[in-house]
């Protein structure tokens, strides 16, 4: 499943619990447990924490991995003739962490048996022992599959059962979007557009130390940042963050960037000629989202949106246009469809679209 896709599902789950706390009775507003499956680096925890931020909600990260059952279930005291058992400080508890929020199981599959069944009652129940989970929390999970190359155990079918499961692919059009969002180097933004089977490239039998993902993609776009003053690690620093291969490819096609047309004439309306070769028109496709998203608020942001889509019907591979107007849709929304010029690009581009629903 894409990443937008299982970030709605998660939005729907926390929206429904919370809705179940303030006295929903329809059974729409009951909330269950959510797991994710994925590979490591496809952005599994990071959705998690997005949902938190958008709805300004509490996140409690516990990785089972590296906890022993006592660190749940808490340490048995006595009290009186009876023996009770303490409340671990790091469950949901609102007056201290609020009265709604996340509660994320991470690396769930790495936890061992004997963990992971200390969790049964607190997924299921949503208690353990005298401790409940406040009604308005949420509880999610993540882990590796099998064949990951990760530490994995077997998740036990009373475990399993408690969840319901969803698996995590990289999509590229998603990840493009979040990119636009958090300021990633349009460059690599392009070189990922020319080049998409690279977003994610994970062959556990090859034992890979480096590798593509949209995390070390992230990675990569810091060591741009980090090392501009220092070019002469700039290769290395990327083949460390994706691998020798992708980094290499990636620093090919930065070196070539020079030939770019000017992004600031074109936003100003100039004629300028697309340019020809195709790695160029990606990064120029990039560059104009990038820009068109930093001065959507600018006085003449209409006037420059209406010049990139009179520049989108100039590319000489229209599907790129078709592209460039996309990932504008989806970082800018209404204000684009509503101009004049979008109507004429749209009409521009018909048979393009028409062709590729056939398809």
């Amino acid at each position: 499943m894409r990443p937008s896709h299982v970030m709605t599902v998660l939005e729907t789950e926390f929206l429904c619990a919370g809705a179940r706390a303030e006295g929903a009775a329809s059974a729409a507003a009951v909330h269950t447990p959510v797991m994710l499956w994925g590979p490591p680096g496809v952005g599994k925890s990071q959705i998690v924490a997005q949902v938190a931020a958008k709805h300004g909600a509490a996140m409690i990260d516990i990785r089972l991995s590296q906890m022993e059952p006592t660190d749940l279930r808490g340490i048995p005291f006595r009290s009186g003739e009876r023996v009770e058992w303490s409340i671990p400080n790091l469950l949901p508890d609102t007056a201290r962490h609020g009265p709604r929020g996340i509660l994320f199981l991470d690396e769930i599959t790495a936890a061992p048996p004997t963990v992971t069944a200390a969790a049964y009652q607190l997924i299921l129940d949503r208690r353990l022992g005298e401790y409940r989970v406040p009604d308005a929390w949420v509880i999610f999970a993540a882990g590796n599959r099998q064949g990951d190359r990760g530490v994995t155990y077997h998740m036990a079918a009373p475990l399993a059962n408690r969840f319901t499961h969803y698996e995590v692919e990289a999509e590229l059009d998603d990840w493009v979007t979040w990119a636009h969002q958090h300021d990633i180097d349009a460059r690599l933004i392009a070189f990922l557009r020319f080049r998409p089977e690279l977003l994610f490239e994970f062959k556990p039998s090859a034992n890979p130390v480096a590798f593509p993902s949209p995390r070390t993609w992230e990675y990569a776009d810091r060591a741009l940042k980090k090392f501009a003053a220092i070019p002469h690690l700039m290769l290395e620093a990327l083949q460390g963050a994706v691998g020798m291969a992708a980094g290499a490819e990636l620093k090919t096609f930065i070196d070539h960037l020079a030939e770019m047309p000017d992004i600031e004439a074109i936003l100003q309306g100039r004629t300028m000629r697309p340019p020809q070769a195709l790695d160029l028109q990606y990064a120029v496709a990039a560059a104009l989202v990038r820009r068109c998203v930093a001065l959507q608020r600018a006085p003449d942001a209409q006037r420059y949106l209406g010049n990139v889509l009179r520049y989108a019907k100039m590319l000489p591979q229209r599907e790129l246009g078709v592209m460039l107007v996309t990932d504008l849709q989806h970082s800018i929304g209404a204000p684009l469809v509503a101009l004049p010029e979008f109507a004429d690009w749209a009409d521009s581009v018909a048979d393009v679209m028409l062709a590729a629903s056939a398809r």
